[in-house]
């Protein structure tokens, strides 16, 4: 099939004034972190859901409740503590004693933008609860199975360094996500900005600016963004390298890794890197895109040994070797 990339790059350019809108919207509450930001576009463009990890303090609830704010959707944040129930997420049956009948009383999954904060509070079988939800995108009550809305998406935040009444979060669950983002400290001009925006009153609240229609329409162009067959083929080499590393010429990762990315992690990749070519105003992808979001893709997709964790390796690490040795295209 003949692909015109130059129509392809008109059509992204159409668009390159509504994501300016958003995110200068989003440069209201959000100072720095230009990362966390790129990634919760990339979430936003590809229908993926997304597992934001740092420390406390570093804007990552901030984050998704402006990006649900400056947007014209519907939004609900679920604070995830020990006590929750599933029917506290997804909702239950309520008895009508006038009639003798139940009605279903659905939860604050119905929404198009779901905060799960501090994921990791929750135990495990509230998790589990949201499996249903962000993988088929429906919930079942009782007897019956609801769809969720069309466009429906999971922000989710942990913190890494206090694991005191948490619940880690299972690998089949992880991997629901298409990407982990860390967060990290900001630079020091970024961090004095923030001082003064706090100290001076000058925030703004952050306003609707993107209707869900053009949303819909972003999505659509990010869809005809063109991927050649050898970064296609760069895409699979990268997965399969955290699978069976000695067929890369990377036998030291061999007693690092347990097991590599599932097949998933191939999808997240092109649809990633598709989302990073948008952002970037191009109709097509380039092997740097693939690397641009290959760390929060594969990191939490690469389960290390014993091994790996006495020799002090990161996920990171093994990803960081795959880049460098894959042969780019």
């Amino acid at each position: 099939m003949q692909v015109d990339v130059h129509q392809i790059k008109d059509r992204v350019a159409e668009k390159a004034e509504v994501i300016r809108r958003l995110q200068s919207e989003l440069g209201k509450a959000v100072v720095g972190q230009h990362e966390m930001i790129s990634r919760l576009l990339v979430g936003l463009l590809t229908h993926g859901h997304i597992l934001l990890e740092g420390v406390p303090g570093l804007a990552k609830t901030t984050a998704i409740k402006s990006l649900a704010a400056a947007l014209c959707t519907r939004f609900q944040r679920i604070q995830f503590t020990p006590d929750l129930l599933p029917a506290d997420l997804v909702g239950t049956m309520i008895y009508v004693p006038t009639d003798g009948t139940f009605k279903t009383r659905k939860g604050p999954i119905f929404s198009n933008f779901i905060l799960a904060d501090e994921i990791n509070r929750a135990p495990s079988k509230v998790q589990s609860a949201l499996l249903e939800a962000m993988q088929e995108k429906q919930v079942t009550i009782g007897d019956h199975t609801y769809p969720l809305e069309g466009l429906f998406l999971v922000m989710a935040t942990q913190n890494p360094i206090e694991q005191e009444g948490t619940y880690p979060l299972p690998e089949a669950q992880v991997d629901r996500f298409m990407l982990k983002v860390k967060i990290t400290y900001p630079e020091l001009p970024d961090e004095r900005k923030v001082l003064d925006m706090a100290l001076d009153g000058t925030a703004r609240p952050v306003q609707a600016v993107v209707e869900a229609a053009e949303i819909a329409q972003m999505q659509e162009v990010v869809r005809l963004i063109y991927v050649d067959d050898q970064i296609k083929n760069y895409i699979l080499d990268l997965v399969r390298a955290t699978r069976d590393p000695a067929a890369y010429k990377m036998k030291g990762l061999v007693p690092l890794v347990d097991y590599g990315a599932s097949p998933r992690a191939s999808i997240y990749l092109g649809l990633g890197a598709r989302a990073i070519a948008f952002l970037q105003g191009r109709g097509y992808v380039t092997p740097q895109d693939v690397k641009d979001i290959a760390f929060d893709v594969l990191r939490h997709r690469v389960i290390l040994s014993y091994e790996a964790e006495a020799e002090q390796k990161t996920p990171e690490d093994v990803i960081q070797t795959i880049l460098k040795t894959v042969p780019v295209p």
